[in-house]
Parts: C-alpha cells; sequence; structure tokens
C-alpha cells in the first residue's frame, strides 16, 4: 500500500461519508489503482435499495474521479487545491456493485491543459469490470 485513508485525507477535501477511497495500492504521475472497499454500513444502502443492495453508479464514477484527484492534486504544481468533476462521457455500467466487494478504481490521466484534464477510468470487481469511461475535470483554488 502507498497511501492508507489518513494519506489520502491529507491529499484531497473529502470525508466521510463521501470519501470513497479507502487505500492507494500504486501511483505513478499518471495513474492510479485504488481501492473501495463496499459495505452495507454505508448511508446511500439505507434507501438504494433497503431489499436488495446496490451502490450507485454516480458514486462509482465519483470514486473514480476522487482516485484521479489524488494523482492530480499529489503533483507539486496543484497541492492544495480542488479538482472538480466537470464532465463524464461514454460510461458504461457491466455489473453491479454490492456491499463485500472490494471496488479496484484505476486511472488514467490522459490530457491535462492548463487548468482542465481528462481521465480514462474503469472499475473492477476480481478482475471483471463493472464501469468505464472517460472523466473530465478542472482545478481551481
Amino acid at each position: 500500500m502507498i497511501l492508507n485513508s489518513n494519506d489520502i485525507q491529507d491529499i484531497i477535501p473529502h470525508r466521510y461519508p463521501f470519501l470513497l477511497v479507502d487505500k492507494v495500492i500504486t501511483m505513478n504521475e499518471t495513474s492510479i489503482k485504488a481501492i473501495k472497499n463496499v459495505s452495507a454500513n454505508e448511508m446511500h444502502f439505507m434507501g438504494h435499495f433497503p431489499q436488495k443492495h446496490v451502490m450507485p453508479g454516480v458514486l462509482i464514477c465519483e470514486a473514480l474521479a476522487q482516485a484521479g484527484a489524488i494523482v492530480l492534486l499529489s503533483k507539486e504544481e496543484y497541492k492544495g487545491k480542488l479538482a472538480y468533476f466537470v464532465g463524464i462521457d461514454d460510461f458504461k455500467f457491466k455489473r453491479q456493485v454490492i456491499p463485500g466487494d472490494t471496488l479496484e478504481l484505476n486511472v488514467e490521466l490522459i490530457k491535462l491543459k492548463s487548468i482542465l484534464g481528462i481521465a480514462k477510468a474503469s472499475a473492477s470487481v476480481n478482475g471483471e469490470v463493472c464501469a468505464h469511461g472517460t472523466i473530465k475535470f478542472a482545478i481551481s483554488d
């Protein structure tokens, strides 16, 4: 493990119940592999769905965006800034994510120009892709 939850909170501003990255396994200048451990104790499962828990797709996208923000905001020139989620393209959902799953988050920055960027993102459980697509972000103070 490269970063634990305390380290992650030093980089991005998210906190419970909205911090969706538990640890970082590998990271370099342009990519990251991180983990989100999905638990039935999470607040969204109270209503999505009480009879059959399924992690909302929008939260899978948010977890991927947070992982991408960790890579970006670890760079010296962006430390202390915020990365805003500004777009999502061609996202596909392939399987449900349920409590007990370990969600692997893979994000690769493919374009960064001034304050705008694009990343390829995919989430998987046990090697099976759950969701993938392109996310866009903007950097601000």
